[in-house]
Formats: C-alpha cells, structure tokens, sequence
C-alpha cells in the first residue's frame, strides 16, 4: 500500500475535476482525464516542479497556505479540505494501542434503554456494542462484526439498502476521514487489503479519496420483515473513549417509518408468559 498519502490524494481528485469547472479553456483531444498537472499548479499559483515533488513524495511538507490554493483547485469541500492539511502534517511518534477498544459502562447501559437500534463502531468501523434492536435491523449490527466488511462483501446486507451506490459512496468517504494519516496501523492495512481484494466497488471508491465527516442523515432500508422504512442514523461522539462514536437509528413520529420501527422492536421482543397459577 503506498506511503504517499498526498500524492495519492491529489492525483485522484484532480482526475475528478472538470478543465471547464476550472475556468480551463478546452482545445483538442485531453490525454489525462480532469485536471493536468500544470494546470493545477498555474491555478494554485506555485510551479509545475513544486506540484510534482508533491505529487510524488519528494516534498511532503507544504505550507498550509499552499494546501488551501491546492484545495480551492481542486474543488474540494471543508471535509476534504481538512483532511488533505491533516494528511500532509508530520506523523507524533505512534502510542502503543490497546488491544481491545472498550466501550465506557454508561455507554452500555444507554443502549440497553434507549429504546431505538443503536450501537457503538470503532475507529475502523468495528460494532464495539450494540443493542437487540439494532441486531433485529441488521444481523450485522453485532458486537465482533466489521461495517465495512458487510456492506461490501454480505449479500443479504446489500439488499437492504435500495440506495447501495450512494451509500457505499458514503461510507467510503467516512472511512477514510475517520483513519486519517494512520495508513500504517495493520488493523487498517489487512482490512483495506481484504476489501480491496473482494470487491471491486469498494476498489472503486477507495481509488477516489473521497472524504466526507462521520454524520447523520436519512437512510432507506428494504427489511425483509416490515418493508421499505425511512430512518435517520445520528452519529455521536463517545465522550472519553477515543475514536468511538455512538451510532442511533430513528424515524419521525407519525411516519409509516416510524410504526414500522415500533413492529420490528416489537418483534424482536419476547413474548411475555402468563403468570404461573396458584395451587
């Protein structure tokens, strides 16, 4: 896997820009799709050898002011923006990790009464914890399980979501905001490696360098049990617990959504025995 973080980066999304969009006047047949290499250094106002030696890791420390011209370039929004100026910062010496991510106890307590699916991943989208109503919305949704393995590689977790492509596009994008710069961390390295492998969307989408923040939004679901649902997936931060967020399904009340939500939590409840009767 390379090393040259933003090298990579930048190659890719000048690839995704449009000379047009640039205010690049377009004359003959273009050999390279997007943005030239000299074009983006001319736009960024630096020479065409410094955007070289950045594209291929000769000079990996530019000044963010240099980022910012890059960024504005190459369209990029806040997330991207952010993460490109994070990838080009020096490493810290690496901290030995802990083994296990724990999930706090007030955490796990919370998700056993919170009466919604919910559940806490980890930093490489691992489920640390999850409730019973999470699992009865996806089978996946249980603790030792990798989000991004299933959605990717499990069948019957790609039929649930009608809108796969964009939210695998998504998912993709929050992946690699949420492992930033720490490419060479092995958890990272045999995951993408697998995937990589697997699946040739996410080889897809992995090639983009997309970015994108970790936060809610809708989210359409095809359950087998109670039909099409509409939720939203709010994403917390998990106070204390680095890396961790807290990840809540909801509907809006009054929706068919939200009765569907109410079947499925119902289902997943076990019936309750009658008492015994007294001799």
């Amino acid at each position: 896997m390379s090393d040259n973080l933003i090298g990579d980066f930048l190659r890719a999304r000048r690839a995704l820009v449009r000379p047009e969009d640039a205010g690049v006047r377009v004359t003959g047949t273009r050999r390279v799709a997007g943005l030239r290499r000299e074009e983006v250094a001319m736009l960024a106002g630096i020479s065409s050898e410094y955007y070289l030696r950045l594209e291929q890791g000769r000079d990996r420390n530019p000044s963010v002011q240099v980022l910012e011209s890059l960024a504005r370039v190459l369209r990029l929004d806040e997330d991207a923006a952010d993460y490109l100026i994070s990838i080009s910062a020096p490493k810290p010496k690496r901290a030995p990790r802990p083994r296990r991510e724990t999930v706090p106890a007030g955490i796990r307590q919370l998700l056993q009464v919170i009466g919604l699916p919910a559940f806490v991943e980890g930093r490489y989208f691992d489920v640390l914890a999850a409730n019973d109503l999470a699992a009865a919305l996806s089978p996946n949704l249980r603790v030792g399980e990798n989000r991004m393995r299933a959605v990717f590689l499990d069948p019957a977790e790609h039929a649930l979501y009608p809108e796969w492509e964009q939210d695998t596009m998504t998912l993709v994008a929050g992946f690699r905001e949420s492992v930033g710069n720490d490419t060479d961390d092995p958890r990272f390295v045999q995951l993408v490696g697998e995937l990589s492998l697997a699946s040739e969307r996410f080889r897809q989408l992995w090639a983009r360098h997309d970015v994108q923040g970790r936060e809610g939004r809708p989210t359409r679901i095809q359950h087998p049990q109670v039909g099409e649902l509409t939720v939203r997936r709010e994403k917390l931060v998990v106070g204390g617990a680095k890396d961790q967020i807290l990840v809540v399904y909801h509907a809006e009340p009054g929706t068919s959504s939200a009765d569907k939500l109410a079947l499925l939590a119902s289902l997943d409840r076990p019936p309750v025995r009658p008492a015994a009767r007294r001799a």
